[in-house]
């Protein structure tokens, strides 16, 4: 089985909708129970909390399922997965933080840097934006979880 973690800031936006859409892709390939999606955020301002409702009707509209709870990235985390894929810079920082001495640093990378049709380096938030921006989110991370589904797949085999 393979663990994938998305990291966000507050866990609301960006991570659960990439969970989500990985989740679906996984599904969707018939590899239910082989790869298996979670989210966390860098920060506890949304511990318990559903996914931001912007972000729900945007995942919902565009066929995706919206599920989980907001949760803080913890340093068991680093054990319980095997891909701990961040939004941005100041998630990877705020990450790697909880890893000094760098054991698990090859497992932290930019969820973008999995992204063949779309070239930004972050996954912008858009908790202070308008809907342009969850469907902005929407397409890098769709872009982004189907190469790390092949790319999953790939190595597994």
């Amino acid at each position: 089985m393979t663990k994938v973690l998305f990291v966000c800031l507050g866990n609301i936006c960006r991570s659960p909708a990439a969970e989500n859409i990985m989740n679906y892709l996984v599904d969707q390939a018939g590899l239910t129970g082989t790869i298996i999606s979670d989210s966390a955020g860098t920060a506890d301002y949304h511990v318990g909390d559903l996914p931001d409702s912007r972000m729900i009707a945007t995942l919902t509209k565009r066929g995706f399922p919206a599920h989980g709870r907001g949760r803080q990235f913890k340093p068991s985390d680093f054990e319980d997965f095997d891909y701990i894929l961040v939004m941005d810079q100041a998630n990877y920082r705020d990450v790697l933080r909880l890893d000094p001495e760098g054991h698990y640093r090859h497992k932290v990378e930019l969820i973008t840097s999995y992204c063949r049709a779309h070239t930004l380096n972050a996954v912008p938030d858009p908790y202070y934006g308008g809907p342009e921006g969850f469907n902005q989110v929407i397409d890098l991370l769709v872009d982004a979880c189907s190469v790390l589904l092949t790319t999953v797949k790939t190595e597994k085999a």
